[in-house]
């Protein structure tokens, strides 16, 4: 199996920055995409940024030029660097990454327990 463990969230005022920290461990064989949703009340979870194994990276339009995504692959860990924050950027953060656990012979899709983000105005 595979945890997701994130880090960073809070409280903070429009304009200001915050840094996501999000671990996989666990019985890891490959870590292959990792990235960050996001999910507001009464709103489906989105795509916030994504990075795959290979270095190609995507981000919703509404984060581009703001929010930055990086990873360490020897630590298995994908960070979210987000600046000029805007009080719509507010929700709940999840990890995601799709990997493949030791003795398990496909890829699943595993999701941190989430980390609030709040932005006030």
């Amino acid at each position: 199996q595979v945890q997701l463990v994130e880090s960073g969230g809070g409280l903070v005022q429009a304009g200001g920055s915050l840094r996501l920290s999000c671990a996989a461990s666990g019985s890891i064989f490959r870590v292959n995409t990792m990235g960050w949703y996001r999910q507001t009340p009464g709103k489906q979870r989105e795509l916030v940024a994504i990075s795959t194994s290979g270095g190609s990276t995507n981000y919703a339009d509404s984060v581009k030029g703001r929010f930055t995504i990086s990873r360490d692959n020897a630590k298995n860990t994908v960070y979210l660097q987000m600046n000029s924050l805007k009080p719509e950027d507010t929700g709940v953060y999840y990890c995601y990454c799709n990997a493949r656990a030791q003795a398990i012979a496909r890829n699943f899709d595993y999701w941190g327990q989430g980390t609030q983000v709040t932005v006030s105005s």
